[in-house]
């Protein structure tokens, strides 16, 4: 077996493959496939990182894209963005060698053996089904329906206490879906079999169906961060393709989506907290009156009442010097839809500056921020309090604006936004 492991965004090369295998892992979407002029093999990276496990005869390839700011950090942008009163820290023991996919699966293993080691949590489930005596409450309407004029079996329902309740029903899933995965250390897959004997009572969920909500209480607290662990396990996409003798299995998470939730959260705390209103992740609407034109979905927009304040775009990249014109025409067209003069790109880079650029003849300021993930995160807090303070202010003093002009050296220094 062999195992390719490279960063996001990154070009590796590496032997041959047969071209069944290439198009296995270009199907995977983690990677971009070409060939060298030498017949070597040439992988791109993207912004998708995750494992696969490409089986095609006798060659058997492990893939791996590993994301730049650390396995730790990406499971707590990812755990922040769905819960953020239970992801305060990130997870103890993780380096940032450690791959996805094991440092999913230990820490889930752990998490769960703790949960169940004082025994399985039960509740009561309604069951409906047709029984050789009354139980519960008769229902008289199916009883009719399904065996006019016969006493027994007789339709009934009734409440069972039993472990089959959503909380193991989760674990299970998760369970399940690790055992696809690739990568996952002799050891945890043990453990994870321990763990599906215990839950041999339990439904796993649906596949495709929506993860039930399993609000903390005093029952299921000790179940809460293995439930945690394991709605991440369920929501990374699958990968399951099945071409003639070519086999691949996996999951792939887009680090634009991790970031584009994780911003939504973290500033639908920050600014909904202090400054009221609401904030709305992907909000629809026309850039025209007819609605000829296609939807667009801004990232993130922020609202009160029906009167929207801002507009704010998640944007998993660095801008460099200044920002691609694509973004600034983006952002433009939702300023102009939403009646705005200022709109707000946030990039993933360092520096703490804000630059503001006033765009000519429209009067439209965009606000290019930067965030630093791989700072700590008290840091990362930090730094989205002050977008969210530039987001709900009137002026800043510490702005830079740019005001394009005809000719060079044009930029002028400017003290906030307009009144």
């Amino acid at each position: 077996m062999r195992l390719i492991s490279l960063r996001e965004h990154q070009t590796h090369e590496c032997e041959p493959a047969t071209a069944a295998v290439a198009q296995a892992m270009g199907a995977t979407k983690l990677v971009d496939t070409s060939l060298t002029l030498d017949g070597r093999l040439l992988l791109r990276s993207g912004s998708m990182v995750g494992a696969a496990r490409i089986v095609a005869g006798d060659d058997h390839v492990e893939l791996h894209v590993l994301p730049k700011v650390g396995i730790a950090r990406l499971l707590w942008l990812l755990g922040y963005a769905r819960d953020p009163r239970g992801w305060r820290t990130e997870p103890v023991g993780l380096t940032p060698e450690h791959d996805l996919v094991p440092a999913m699966a230990v820490a889930f293993a752990t998490a769960t053996s703790q949960a169940l080691a004082p025994g399985l949590l039960q509740g009561y489930r309604t069951v409906e089904e047709a029984l050789p005596l009354v139980r519960g409450r008769l229902r008289e309407a199916d009883q009719l329906r399904a065996r006019p004029g016969l006493a027994l079996p007789v339709e009934v329902r009734y409440d069972d206490y039993n472990p089959d309740i959503p909380e193991n029903q989760i674990l299970l899933s998760a369970v399940h879906r690790l055992h696809r995965l690739p990568g996952v250390p002799p050891a945890t897959r043990n453990a994870l079999h321990r763990t599906a004997a215990a839950l041999a009572d339990v439904t796993p969920l649906t596949a495709g169906a929506p993860i039930p909500a399993t609000p903390p209480n005093r029952f299921n607290n000790r179940y809460q961060p293995a439930l945690r662990l394991a709605r991440l396990i369920l929501a990374g996409d699958s990968i399951e393709h099945a071409h003639g003798s070519t086999l691949a299995a996996g999951f792939v998470f887009d680090l634009n989506t991790v970031f584009e939730d994780w911003l939504t959260t973290a500033l639908r705390h920050a600014v909904e907290t202090r400054y009221g209103g609401t904030i709305t992740g992907q909000h629809q609407m026309h850039l025209d009156h007819d609605h000829l034109l296609p939807l667009v979905r801004p990232d993130i927009t922020w609202w009160q009442g029906r009167q929207c304040l801002a507009v704010i775009d998640a944007k998993y990249k660095s801008p460099g010097k200044t920002p691609p014109r694509d973004d600034i025409y983006q952002m433009l067209a939702y300023c102009t839809t939403l009646n705005l003069t200022r709109g707000h790109l946030v990039y993933t880079s360092a520096g703490a500056r804000r630059v503001t650029y006033q765009l000519t003849g429209s009067g439209v300021r965009i606000v290019v921020h930067r965030v630093d993930l791989s700072a700590p995160v008290t840091h990362l807090h930090e730094q989205i309090e002050r977008i969210a303070e530039a987001i709900a202010s009137v002026g800043h003093a510490s702005d830079v604006s740019t005001t394009p002009t005809a000719g060079p050296d044009a930029a002028a220094k400017d003290g906030g936004y307009p009144s």
